[in-house]
């Protein structure tokens, strides 16, 4: 498997390496030649502030996917990692973290053709926040406060990315999936989160990208970058991306769901 290790911070490779992982700096700090950067050959790396992760993906894409070995292909990040199940995160050494951590496929896992993250449940909010950020549409529609279901995908996003941003952004998809992902965010409550994800070969992936970045690109039009303030916009376009992750990979592939652990390496 090759399991990619997104960082900030130049001073994890040690760390990274130990994991045996493969290790991906981002973002403006300097990373030697040891690490996989995104802002060589053809790249959006100026992006990075917007896209998140995804300005690696685009790399890997467009200049390294050819000389991926054909096999189990996964992502990770410096403070969110795979496990094989779910374990008691306080106190948690290094050796623990690592010891762990996912280095190969579980064998009952093999069928799958994709592994995501455990669902992230968008409707579990207290009152508090959602009335702080979402007055208006309960006024329109007090039920939200009582019935969990309507507080869907959408919904969420809404709150946080901008009212009605989602909804445009899915008017600009392919036939093949504007219905099917719109009637996703709807009648959803959860998606796979951190925008995570183990695929069984680089054909998936490839098939992947060739339908995020187009979408992302036509985004781009609709959203642009020069008034998008504050983080639920800035990295707008990761968040569209990390919901529509979550509905391809479970509209083309057959999926199985791991457990991330959150602990940052830089305090192990």
């Amino acid at each position: 498997m090759n399991m990619f290790c997104i960082t900030l911070n130049p001073d994890h490779l040690e760390k990274i390496k130990k994991m045996n992982y493969l290790p991906v700096g981002l973002g403006d700090q300097s990373f030697g030649k040891s690490w996989y950067k995104d802002n060589t050959g053809l790249n959006i790396s100026k992006k990075n502030k917007f896209y998140g992760e995804y300005t690696f993906h685009y790399w890997i894409w467009k200049n390294y996917l050819d000389s991926l070995n054909d096999g189990w292909i996964g992502f990770c990040q410096y403070r969110k990692f795979w496990g094989k199940e779910n374990i008691d995160i306080n106190n948690l050494s290094f050796e623990k973290l690592n010891e762990f951590s996912l280095k190969k496929i579980p064998d009952e896992f093999l069928n799958y053709e994709s592994i995501l993250g455990e669902p992230f449940y968008v409707n579990q909010f207290r009152f508090s926040k959602f009335l702080k950020k979402g007055l208006k549409k309960i006024i329109s529609s007090p039920s939200l406060l009582f019935d969990k279901n309507k507080r869907n995908i959408k919904f969420h996003f809404d709150l946080f990315h901008g009212n009605g941003n989602l909804e445009k952004a899915i008017q600009l998809l392919g036939d093949d999936d504007r219905e099917d992902f719109k009637k996703f965010v709807e009648k959803n409550v959860s998606f796979n989160p951190h925008n995570m994800f183990i695929c069984k070969s680089k054909a998936i992936l490839e098939n992947y990208y060739k339908s995020i970045f187009p979408w992302l690109k036509r985004c781009e039009k609709e959203f642009g970058f020069d008034n998008l303030k504050g983080y639920g916009l800035k990295r707008i376009y990761g968040f569209l991306a990390e919901r529509y992750m979550s509905f391809w990979f479970q509209k083309y592939t057959k999926f199985g769901i791991l457990p991330i652990y959150f602990k940052d390496i830089t305090h192990l």
